[in-house]
């Protein structure tokens, strides 16, 4: 899937990426290629991104953790949206 990550300052996150995991507001949740049609509203928490490639936010706001083929960092609140294989994530 397309991931792209967009905080109020720039696009952080523009590439391919295997899965997303988000904290809704209503629980944390995970979206793999194919997923449904999904807008959710996002709470303070971890977005952990899996990927075969390497991952960089061109941020400094953003702490990024790797671990294996997985990237993590925290977020306040945000929007997530997912729709014909493209997520985007809008941060603060």
């Amino acid at each position: 899937m397309y991931l792209e990550i967009i905080s109020p300052e720039a696009v952080l996150l523009s590439q391919e990426v295997n899965s997303i995991g988000v904290p809704g507001n209503a629980g944390s949740f995970q979206v793999l290629n194919n997923h449904a049609p999904i807008v959710s509203t996002l709470g303070k928490g971890t977005v952990k991104i899996a990927s075969n490639q390497t991952i960089d936010l061109n941020s400094e706001q953003f702490q990024l953790h790797h671990q294996g083929n997985y990237w993590m960092f925290e977020i306040n609140s945000g929007i997530f949206e997912m729709k014909k294989n493209q997520a985007i994530l809008l941060i603060e």
